[in-house]
C-alpha cells in the first residue's frame, strides 16, 4: 500500500489544481504588493506593521485597481497577514487565493467556487467525498444555501438583517449559527446585513442586504465573496464609518487608500470576487484538525 501523501505533497497538488482550473478559464495570475500603505479598513481585522508600511491583510484593493485599469479575469495566490490571530483555524500569516472577474456578481462567483472545489477535490483526493473531524463530507453535488436571515431566525432567534446589532451578530454567528450548520455538506450563508458590507455592493430592498456569501464545509469557513462595491462616495463613507468604529474601540486606524478610491472614481466595472483560504482547504483535504499541521514551519 502506498504511503499517505505528505502535507507538502497535498499542498503542492492543491496549488497546482487551483492554478490549472483558473488558467484554463482565462484567468491571469497576478502579483500585488505585500507591504502596503493602507490596509483595507475593516472593523475587526488588524494589520501587522512593517516599518512605515503594513503587511497586507488581503490583496483585494490592489486587485480591483487592476480591474479598473482594464484587466478582466485575474487571480493571485500568496501570503496575507492579520495581527493577533492564532488558534486551530487561524494563523497571523496565511495563504489566500483570491480571484476577480468583470461583469459578474456574487452568485456568478459562487458558480466559480463550486466548480473550482470540485476540480481541486478530484485532482488532490481523487474523490469529492472527504473525511474531516471524524465526519464524511460530501462536497458534491449539493451545497445548501441559506440567507443570513433564515439561519439566524432558525438558530439564534432573531433577524440581524431587519434589526442589526453588531456585537450580538458577531457573538451569535460564532456561538449559535456556525456550530449548527450541517457538517456533512458545504453550506453557503448569503445576503448579509447591509451594515456588514465593508466592500460589498448592497441590493435595494426593505431592508437592503449586502450581496455577500460565506462558504462553510465541515465546520471550516473556507471562502468569502462579494458583488464588489463600485461607488467611490459610498466606499469613502464606509471607510470613514469603519475608521470611527475602530477609534472608538481603541484599535489602530489606518489611512484611507486614496489610490483605490481614485480607481473607483475613474470607473470600476461591475465585478465579483472570492477570497478562499488555502490553508483551511488544505486542512479539509488532509483531514487535519489544526492549521499548524498543514503549513511548513508552523513555529515561525
Amino acid at each position: 500500500m502506498d504511503a499517505a501523501p505528505s502535507a507538502l505533497q497535498v499542498r503542492g497538488r492543491l496549488l497546482k489544481a487551483a492554478r490549472g482550473f483558473l488558467d484554463e478559464r482565462g484567468f491571469l495570475e497576478v502579483e500585488t504588493p505585500v507591504r502596503v500603505r493602507a490596509p483595507a479598513l475593516e472593523t475587526h481585522i488588524d494589520a501587522e506593521p512593517s516599518g512605515a508600511l503594513y503587511l497586507r491583510t488581503s490583496p483585494e484593493l490592489h486587485m480591483k485597481r487592476l480591474l479598473a485599469d482594464g484587466a478582466e479575469r485575474i487571480y493571485q495566490i500568496g501570503p496575507c497577514f492579520r495581527r493577533g490571530e492564532r488558534g486551530p483555524f487561524h494563523r497571523p500569516e496565511y495563504t489566500m487565493l483570491e480571484w476577480y472577474r468583470r461583469d459578474a456578481d456574487y452568485m456568478d462567483m459562487l458558480v466559480d467556487a463550486k466548480a473550482l472545489l470540485d476540480a481541486v477535490c478530484r485532482e488532490v483526493a481523487g474523490t469529492t467525498s472527504l473525511r474531516h473531524a471524524g465526519r464524511r463530507i460530501e462536497m458534491m453535488p449539493v451545497w445548501e444555501c441559506l440567507t443570513v436571515s433564515e439561519a439566524f431566525r432558525q438558530w439564534a432567534g432573531w433577524d440581524p438583517v431587519a434589526a442589526y446589532d453588531p456585537d450580538r451578530f458577531d457573538l451569535d454567528l460564532v456561538e449559535k449559527v456556525q456550530p449548527a450548520l450541517p457538517r456533512d455538506r458545504p453550506v453557503v450563508l448569503k445576503d448579509y446585513p447591509a451594515e456588514a458590507a465593508a466592500l460589498a455592493r448592497c441590493r435595494a430592498g426593505d431592508p437592503p442586504v449586502a450581496e455577500r456569501w460565506e462558504l462553510y464545509a465541515g465546520g471550516l469557513e473556507l471562502a468569502n465573496a462579494f458583488s464588489e462595491l463600485t461607488d467611490p462616495e459610498e466606499q469613502r463613507r464606509r471607510f470613514a464609518a469603519c475608521a470611527a468604529a475602530r477609534e472608538a474601540a481603541g484599535r489602530p486606524v489606518y489611512p484611507k487608500d486614496e489610490a483605490f478610491l481614485d480607481a473607483l472614481r475613474e470607473g470600476l466595472p461591475p465585478c465579483g470576487g472570492v477570497a478562499l483560504g488555502i490553508d483551511r482547504l488544505h486542512m479539509l483535504l488532509a483531514g487535519a484538525a489544526h492549521i499548524d499541521s498543514v503549513v511548513p514551519f508552523p513555529e515561525e
